[in-house]
């Protein structure tokens, strides 16, 4: 075979990897709304920055007549690349392949790209598009799969790890992704579930849609499994390059620092009415979000999850940071279960990639009632707790309004570590709220005339800021306007924070 055959045929291998299951499947992914894994993978990394592996790699399958089905790259796309010029380790599974099963080779591709993503220190991005084990292989697929989750499992907090969920995943293959840091789903596209629709009519006989069961909106609404979602892959895939630019490679860098026009020392007048003289009024805390953060751009997580608690990515004079704020328009910013175990994952991200944390605190107190405590809020709260304390990077907090009780303590206290604390005026730091505190205090009191004149008493001498900043425990009361270059000071005088916890395999954090 001279030279120009020999190239010849390695390109005719080549166009057959790069087809896939070939025309007809193609077009019947792109008929039903979907994107092939190549076309996905040009789409989220910077154009002619994709370095394919294991292009021609096939199965190793013998059973069911699979030894003479055999197709090169078996179903997943395998490589690295870039976002925002930045490397980036990807897979892709293609549906149009044995439906992108899982085989014992594919899960080989992917073990091998986990393996350089830890040993260069740099992120995972997995595309997932498939319909579960592949049947023909039996035990060794499903071998395959716990191959993946074991590496998930042991990259966790040395390398972001983000799925993108762009079809079907079912079965054991919901695990991988929900072993990672973030999730995304595309709208009516997407869906994550343990067991289908038809086991669950045959075994509970409940009758439900696969969206209804594991759709977008159910798991980002009702479940909380995901993270992000998006109306078509485009958006959805563009999510995943805003989301990279906010965090750094690996454990031992910090986020990329972008050039910021936005004034550091940026005073802002509204602030100084955001925050409501009556108490009992509400207010969005998504208002004060946006003035005091670079560019008002603020990429929220979870955005439909446990609305009474908001948490997600900004910048303060180019850096990146945490936020993680109570949400007083949202069943008054009362802390429950699902709030905590939402702001607990965000805060152990946060530290596990050097991302400083600020809090801005509305907090009237836990929420009450026999389905809390049934449901466990006392081990869920303390997750919040556990992960605050245990943060070592940089910690800024702000109390706008209402700061009381346990609550007072669990969202990033100075006597849990917080390294600087803010006050406005406004702040309420007390036991509890005063009504409340009269009830009990001044049983004696007959006339409603009587109480009211205790419950402002009450407010006066405790439902302040001053009692905490005279013990140090507030380090300083500011104005709403100067928010910003406040919080801003903060994060550049505890940039070089050391810290170290105690030497230990792992604490046991209340799960």
């Amino acid at each position: 075979m001279d030279l120009k055959a020999k190239f010849e045929h390695f390109e005719q291998i080549n166009q057959q990897a790069e087809l896939g299951g070939g025309r007809e499947r193609i077009e019947k992914q792109h008929s039903a709304g979907k994107k092939t894994a190549r076309e996905r993978i040009l789409e989220l990394l910077d154009p002619g920055t994709f370095n394919e592996i294991d292009k021609l790699v096939t199965h190793r399958a013998t059973d069911f007549g699979m030894e003479k089905n055999k197709i090169p790259g078996d179903g997943v796309v395998t490589g690295y690349g870039k976002i925002n010029g930045r490397l980036v380790y990807i897979y892709a599974q293609d549906f149009t392949v044995f439906g992108g099963s899982m085989s014992r080779t594919n899960a080989d591709k992917i073990v091998k790209i986990q393996n350089l993503a830890v040993k260069m220190g740099k992120p995972l991005i997995g595309l997932n598009d498939s319909g579960g084990a592949r049947i023909q292989e039996g035990v060794q697929s499903l071998a395959g799969y716990a191959d993946i989750f074991y590496n998930n499992v042991l990259s966790s907090g040395v390398i972001p790890q983000i799925s993108v969920i762009l079809g079907p995943c079912a079965g054991g293959a919901v695990y991988s992704p929900a072993l990672t840091d973030f999730i995304f789903m595309v709208n009516e596209k997407s869906y994550m579930f343990v067991t289908g629709p038809d086991v669950i009519r045959t075994v509970t006989h409940e009758d439900v849609t696969q969206e209804e069961l594991g759709g977008a909106v159910t798991h980002s609404s009702k479940s909380g499994v995901t993270h992000f979602t998006g109306d078509d892959e485009e958006q959805t895939l563009m999510m995943v390059r805003e989301l990279m630019s906010f965090i750094p490679l690996n454990n031992m860098e910090e986020a990329q620092e972008v050039p910021c026009t936005d004034p550091i020392d940026r005073e802002d007048e509204e602030l100084n009415s955001i925050v409501p003289a009556d108490p009992n009024r509400p207010y969005d805390m998504k208002d004060i979000i946006y003035k005091i953060v670079d560019d008002e751009h603020f990429m929220e997580v979870q955005p439909h999850y446990a609305t009474n608690i908001i948490v997600g990515f900004a910048r303060f004079g180019g850096r990146s940071v945490g936020i993680v704020a109570n949400q007083p328009a949202s069943y008054a910013g009362v802390l429950d279960i699902n709030s905590s175990a939402k702001a607990a994952r965000f805060v152990r991200f946060c530290d596990a990639f050097n991302i400083p944390l600020v809090t801005l605190v509305d907090v009237p107190g836990f929420l009450p009632g026999t389905q809390q405590e049934f449901g466990g809020i006392i081990k869920h709260g303390a997750k919040l707790l556990y992960a605050f304390a245990e943060a070592t990077v940089p910690k800024i907090t702000l109390i706008t309004r209402k700061a009381y009780g346990g609550a007072y303590d669990v969202m990033s206290s100075k006597h849990i570590g917080a390294d600087i604390n803010y006050a406005y005026p406004t702040a309420e730091i007390a036991v509890m709220g005063p009504e409340g505190a009269i009830n009990i205090l001044r049983r004696d009191i007959k006339t409603e005339e009587e109480k009211a004149q205790a419950v402002e008493q009450y407010r006066d001498t405790f439902a302040n800021p001053y009692r905490a900043a005279s013990l140090g425990y507030i380090d300083e009361i500011i104005y709403p306007k100067d928010t910003r270059k406040k919080i801003i000071s903060a994060l550049d005088m505890t940039h070089n924070k050391r810290k170290s916890n105690l030497p230990r395999k792992h604490g046991n954090i209340p799960l």
